[in-house]
């Protein structure tokens, strides 16, 4: 019959709808692509960690234990490191300048950078230009700072002396006396590190709310009563690890006893890193260095163990 079209005998059947993948599945492929991602730039992450971090303080786990030869290799001694190091006279006198040290410097870098913040706090004008002078210091290279110093303490025309004789007072051996060397090493330090401490506590003290210091000032509080029961209570948490980051880092003080005094005089600047140092690179006993060193990582990790666990009790 004419007019009615009949399709072709082998004509290809119609595509059939290919059916979509279900949304979880594509979502877990999706999630695990990112996962892999992320864990692959951790991974990468943690062995460079691994690398400069870990491993040196398991190697040098092990040079404490071992008598060290670089020509003829190491040899396991056991604890004849650590007795050596207690029949060192210096080693007590060690503990003993690092102990004092670290007590001056929280007496003067404790409190001096908080009372810092709380002066710059208070200014309304040219905040900025201040806060880039104290910080100002950090900047500078720590073995610039220390020459630098070594300069104003020189009993001779150092600069603290020259204004002693200007102002008609008897000038000080610094650095050549026993009874001042320790404490001008504190001031150097305390110095050259308050800026960054300083910018914390300032940062710390305008997360302060304003309610809270015009709340006090209609009770009739005065600057210290202010300080005393809103300020030091609202940053107690910033005090309580700058106070355990700076006893950490005192303990290891070693670049102003080395380039300032060299360890005197008398042996009164000689700080447990510089023995270290002087076990290591002027007796060429990199052993002992290393048992020390452990025992210096041993009283710095009980110490922090147990302050984190008595200010924990306390916030409980």
């Amino acid at each position: 019959m004419t007019g009615i079209k009949t399709p072709p005998r082998h004509a290809a059947a119609p595509p059939k709808a290919r059916t979509p993948r279900p949304r979880t599945t594509t979502r877990r492929r999706r999630n695990l692509r990112e996962h892999l991602t992320a864990y692959g730039f951790l991974c990468a992450a943690l062995v460079v960690f691994a690398l400069f971090s870990w491993w040196p303080i398991v190697r040098n786990t092990l040079l404490g234990f071992q008598q060290v030869n670089f020509a003829t290799g190491s040899t396991w001694v056991g604890l004849a490191n650590f007795q050596k190091l207690l029949d060192d006279p210096l080693f007590l006198t060690a503990w003993k300048n690092t102990g004092l040290f670290t007590l001056y410097a929280l007496v003067l870098g404790f409190a001096v950078p908080f009372l810092t913040a709380v002066l710059l706090n208070e200014f309304r004008h040219a905040r900025a230009y201040f806060r880039i002078l104290v910080y100002l210091p950090v900047m500078l290279p720590p073995v610039v700072v220390a020459l630098m110093w070594k300069w104003f303490y020189d009993p001779g025309p150092g600069l603290f002396n020259e204004i002693l004789r200007g102002l008609g007072l008897p000038t000080s051996n610094w650095l050549d006396s026993s009874a001042t060397s320790l404490i001008s090493l504190v001031i150097v330090s305390t110095w050259a590190n308050m800026g960054t401490t300083t910018l914390i506590y300032l940062a710390a003290l305008q997360t302060i709310p304003g309610e809270l210091y015009e709340a006090a000032e209609l009770d009739g509080a005065g600057l210290w009563q202010r300080l005393r029961h809103v300020t030091v209570p609202q940053t107690r948490f910033v005090l309580l690890v700058l106070l355990l980051l700076q006893i950490v880092a005192t303990m290891q003080v070693f670049t102003e006893p080395y380039v300032m005094t060299g360890g005197g005089p008398e042996d009164s600047t000689v700080t447990v890193m510089f023995l270290v140092y002087r076990y290591a690179f002027v007796y060429n006993d990199f052993g002992t260095a290393s048992a020390l060193s452990l025992l210096l990582l041993l009283v710095l990790g009980v110490f922090s163990a147990l302050y984190l666990r008595v200010t924990r009790a306390g916030k409980e």
